[in-house]
């Protein structure tokens, strides 16, 4: 894991002691609401519903133990004894009070964490893969060029203030598992045929009221460019991005309307322009970087064989472990859904449990998953059944990773302000009548998302099912989506026709999957099965 130096901590206590006097100046009536939102949304604190909410940055999505005691304390100091990891990979508190914001972003920076630039319109949490370091698949650990884009993309005074919020994705691999081309930054770290490493751009990308699927705008970016490759498509679109309509302010819409081929000649222009200014940072600093996430010391003994007598065991290993590059380990799930109850939430009591496991079999790592789960990514397979029995005593232990149990969905109307109908009972509904009809297991992987409003926080268009809740003349109305994916086979899901209330997007769920089991032909996924038979038979065992 990377570790502060002097300058990252003095610049998180500065923006700490910064922040604590701008709270205090709020409370004592010196600050207006308007004057003050745009300082505390720039430190990861939103109004929402009920109370400010919190969002915490997990670079790329890695902890480590003591970080997440610490996440644990403050959800029992502070919260209401829990906290709501997010596809962001990052943590979310939704019942802050303000007068004790800045004393939760101190205790945060005494183990290097921090909640900068988590909101507002600039550079959010750089996100990677979360099996980065420990999946066989990649061509190196993406997590060191995430890091050096964390720092370079830290205060960067030209684009603290962008026209919209900016995301960025770093992967390594063919496999996308980090939603990489609907970002509005996707890099993938490459070999050409020299066996050269390089970063691939993917610029353009995005969900929301308008989801746009990334175009490749450059195949091969030398990696001591790969920071001011960067720049440049952040200046072509702090440039001409739009600042009238923030409905059409994000990098995505900029480059539909001058088009791919106008925007890419554009970003050449000026990659050059900085190449000739010669602000490359020294490579020297990415090499620094990359000492800090060399691999653990692997037990080269580590055994491969797995007692599979227990079958419950035996299942949530089936489900829930991931190939290692590493002979004898396995990345192993926390799954945070169980039936009934809120994707994403984990108990301050549970987050101690996955802070021991990770520093007693992980060699003190976590990560927190696109997916709403945390996983530890380096266990021995000799390991597995202690750390399946501590999960499964703590209820964390439900084996059903990228099942239709494995629901992501956001806050909704729950807790958010911006929503316009509820997600989590929705969730909830749909995981438990799944789980009593027991056909969970016969559906094999289905993904399914949902939002409760158009932002598509739940990532509704990417779900080989989606939800959206919209409001109908007052009424909460979901409507249902099919075909969309995030991973390395990209595509945006269609709506199936008029929405449903909330018992019904329920049916209509068990409806779709229905037709699923009656088509699919061998080992179909369902998105296989969609994309072959297409729209028509789902519309017409949904409407008639």
């Amino acid at each position: 894991m990377y570790a502060y130096d002097q300058y990252d901590q003095q610049m998180v206590d500065a923006r700490v002691a910064e922040f604590r006097d701008q709270a205090r100046r709020r409370l004592e009536g010196k600050l207006s609401e308007d004057q003050f939102k745009p300082l505390r949304l720039m430190n990861g604190l939103y109004l929402q519903l009920h109370a400010y909410m919190l969002r915490v940055a997990i670079p790329y999505g890695t902890l480590s133990g003591a970080q997440m005691h610490t996440l644990a304390d403050i959800a029992e100091k502070y919260d209401r004894g829990y906290g709501h990891f997010t596809t962001r990979q990052n943590i979310q508190y939704n019942w802050i009070k303000l007068e004790d914001a800045a004393d939760i972003l101190a205790d945060l920076a005494k183990v290097e964490m921090h909640a900068i630039q988590t909101s507002g319109n600039c550079i959010r949490n750089i996100s990677s893969d979360h099996f980065a370091g420990a999946a066989a698949d990649e061509v190196v650990d993406p997590r060191p060029y995430a890091e050096l884009l964390r720092q370079w993309s830290s205060f960067h005074p030209e684009f603290s203030y962008l026209p919209r919020k900016f995301k960025i994705a770093v992967i390594a691999s063919e496999q996308d598992r980090a939603a990489m081309r609907l970002h509005d930054i996707g890099i993938n770290i490459v070999r050409n045929s020299d066996g050269e490493l390089g970063a691939a751009f993917y610029v353009g990308g995005g969900m929301g009221r308008t989801p746009m699927i990334a175009p490749q705008i450059r195949d091969f970016v030398p990696l001591d460019q790969l920071v001011t490759y960067a720049e440049a498509c952040l200046r072509v679109y702090n440039r001409y991005g739009r600042r009238d309509n923030k409905y059409k302010a994000r990098i995505k819409i900029l480059v539909h309307e001058l088009g791919a081929e106008e925007y890419t000649s554009q970003v050449e222009e000026e990659f050059q322009h900085l190449l000739d200014q010669g602000v490359e940072p020294p490579f020297a600093e990415l090499e620094r970087i990359r000492t800090f996430f060399a691999d653990p010391a692997f037990d080269e003994a580590a055994q491969d064989d797995i007692d599979r007598s227990d079958p419950d065991f035996a299942l949530w290993v089936d489900r829930n472990t991931v190939a290692h590059k590493q002979d004898g380990y396995v990345s192993a799930v926390i799954s945070l859904k169980p039936v009934g109850g809120i994707p994403g939430d984990a108990t301050a009591d549970q987050m101690r449990i996955m802070a021991d496991l990770a520093t007693r079999y992980s060699f003190d790592e976590l990560r927190v998953m696109h997916t709403q789960n945390v996983v530890l990514p380096h266990v021995r397979k000799a390991d597995l059944h202690a750390i399946w029995s501590a999960l499964d005593e703590a209820g964390l232990g439900s084996p059903n990773l990228d099942t239709i149990e494995d629901i992501i969905a956001c806050p909704g109307l729950d807790y958010c302000s911006l929503a316009n109908a509820r997600s989590i009972p929705v969730a909830q509904k749909i995981a438990q009548r799944f789980a009593e009809t027991k056909k969970t297991a016969t559906l094999g992987q289905l993904k399914l998302k949902i939002s409760g409003c158009i932002n598509a926080c739940g990532h509704h268009h990417a779900g080989h099912i989606g939800i959206l809740g919209v409001d109908r003349k007052g009424v909460e109305n979901y409507q249902l989506s099919l075909g969309g994916s995030e991973a390395e086979d990209v595509s945006l899901a269609k709506i199936t026709g008029p929405g449903f209330d909330e018992d019904g997007i329920v049916d209509a769920v068990e409806t779709v999957t229905s037709v699923y089991e009656r088509e699919r032909e061998g080992e179909e996924r369902f998105l296989d099965t969609y994309r072959r038979i297409g729209m028509g038979p789902f519309k017409e065992a949904l409407y008639g």
